[in-house]
C-alpha cells in the first residue's frame, strides 16, 4: 500500500537557532484524528522540543489542528505525544542530554512510504548571538555568490 501524495512539515528555525549535532527518526503514537490532520498538512512543529519523562521520550508544544470532520473523538491540539525510539537510542539520547546547553529538537515531521507519522529530531545546542550573524553572513555570501555565477 503506497501513498502517492507526501506530506513534510519542517522546523526552518531550528538549523538557525541550533548547533545541530545527531539527527535520528522516530516514530510516535497518535490518535486517529490526529493523523487525519496530519495528512491535510494542519501541523506545526516551530515550537516543538523533545523531554524525557518517566525513561520516555515527549515531544511537547507541537501542535496538531483539530480535525474538522470529527465529532466529540477530536484530539486536544497541543498535548504531549510519546515518540518510539529503541532503548538503546532512548539511552544514548539521555546520557548526551544530561550535558549542560543540549536539547532534542524536531526538524521534520512526515509521513513515509507505509503511511506512518514520523519525525525526524536532532541534539541539538543553542547558538549564541554572534553564531547567528555568521550564518546570515555565510547564506549572504552564498546567495552573492549563486547570483553573480547564473550571470556569467
Amino acid at each position: 500500500m503506497k501513498i502517492e501524495k507526501s506530506i513534510a512539515i519542517y522546523n526552518k528555525r531550528a538549523r538557525f537557532e541550533y548547533e545541530l549535532s545527531e539527527e535520528i527518526e522516530a516514530g510516535m503514537v497518535l490518535t486517529g484524528t490526529e493523523i487525519k490532520s496530519l495528512r491535510s498538512s494542519k501541523a506545526s512543529i516551530t515550537e516543538s522540543f523533545c523531554q524525557f519523562i518517566d525513561g520516555e521520550l515527549y515531544i511537547i508544544n507541537m501542535m496538531i489542528d483539530e480535525y474538522k470532520l470529527g465529532t466529540f473523538y477530536n484530539h486536544k491540539t497541543k498535548r504531549e505525544r510519546k515518540l518510539l525510539l529503541h532503548k538503546r537510542e532512548l539511552q544514548k539520547f539521555e546520557k548526551k542530554l544530561k550535558d549542560a546547553g543540549n536539547t532534542i529538537i524536531p526538524l521534520k515531521l512526515y509521513i513515509n512510504d507505509k503511511g506512518k507519522a514520523k519525525v525526524l529530531i536532532a541534539l541539538g545546542r543553542g547558538k549564541k548571538l554572534f553564531d547567528k550573524r555568521e550564518s546570515i553572513k555565510e547564506r549572504e555570501n552564498k546567495r552573492n555568490l549563486d547570483r553573480i555565477l547564473k550571470k556569467s
